[in-house]
């Protein structure tokens, strides 16, 4: 059984526990795998890299594990980082069916993000919040605390358990002015379908050139329900489908739309990732039915290349 499978939305989430537990069975699997050199001793040790002093070398972690780390100082620099979440209403997407209960693409954000604070405060790092869907709808500071990350946990747990309003998106204007309102140099990790205007992403991608352009690094996890977004993997019977955004309903055959849906999806799926790499933006892909490894692992290396 995955950590996914074992949530209960019909119970009231802790989601402390619940992000204790994805990072240290992420960090369990860590060692286990090809990315096992990363430290995870974070509040401690940092990987050693040529040209660090050689005398903050912990040759007992060394004589333990055969890999060399740096003590890790209060007075370093540490990182700041912005975990951006959009909760418009297409984040409500699915929808839960009798008593089918599943995870919506922005329950799975907040619980990955949830996680990804637990990670940012085990390293000491600055940490903030910030949702959005048509205008900015909260804002935190930059702390790295336990009262912040309690703060940070009751805002998260709001959006996990509250029911669908409709509301629209404004992912441009938003990372607009995050661009221009945050640190110098954070670190903007953006949870969000990116299904503003699939037919005109330029004014999205000139908000994330922007953010870069103010020499923030960012990592951009694309939300989708792989099997259903992607591949519309539908029953082939009359099916009624609703905009989450304007609750307009059509009813249709999927197999007569699926061939035209799925190329859409894939040429607006391949766009996005050439932007991306273009403006030098992670681009990570994330389906909501698997774990929130796919999250922490792609954090751990951007913030590993990182020279803080």
């Amino acid at each position: 059984m995955t950590f996914l499978e074992n949530i209960n939305l019909n119970q009231p989430l802790n989601l402390d526990l619940l992000a204790r537990k994805a990072v240290e069975g992420f960090i369990i699997g860590l060692h286990k795998s090809p990315f096992h050199g990363f430290s995870v001793e974070f509040a401690e040790h940092k990987l050693y890299y040529p040209g660090d002093n050689i005398r903050n070398i912990d040759w007992k972690v060394f004589a333990r594990s055969d890999k060399l780390f740096t003590k890790k100082y209060e007075e370093e620099t540490n990182l700041r980082a912005r975990i951006v979440i959009d909760i418009s209403s297409s984040m409500y997407y699915p929808r839960a069916s009798g008593d089918k209960q599943v995870l919506n693409k922005l329950q799975w954000s907040c619980l990955a993000a949830a996680s990804l604070v637990h990670l940012l405060k085990k390293q000491r790092d600055a940490y903030g919040l910030t949702l959005f869907d048509d205008q900015i709808r909260f804002h935190s500071q930059v702390r790295s605390n336990s009262a912040h990350q309690k703060l940070i946990y009751n805002e998260l747990d709001r959006y996990i358990s509250q029911p669908n309003e409709l509301k629209s998106t404004s992912t441009a204007s938003t990372l607009d002015e995050i661009a221009e309102t945050i640190h110098k140099r954070s670190m903007v990790i953006i949870f969000s379908d990116m299904l503003d205007d699939p037919e005109n992403s330029k004014p999205v991608f000139d908000a994330l050139q922007h953010l870069k352009h103010n020499k923030h690094e960012v990592i951009l996890f694309h939300v989708l329900d792989k099997s259903t977004e992607l591949e519309f993997d539908f029953e082939s019977r009359p099916l009624e489908f609703i905009d989450l955004e304007t609750g307009e309903k059509i009813r249709l055959m999927s197999h007569e739309v699926k061939d035209t849906y799925v190329s859409k999806m894939a040429a607006y799926e391949n766009e996005l990732k050439l932007k991306s790499l273009q403006n030098r933006i992670d681009f990570v892909p994330v389906d909501i039915k698997k774990d929130f490894d796919q999250v922490l692992q792609s954090f751990l290396i951007r913030r590993t290349k990182m020279k803080i």
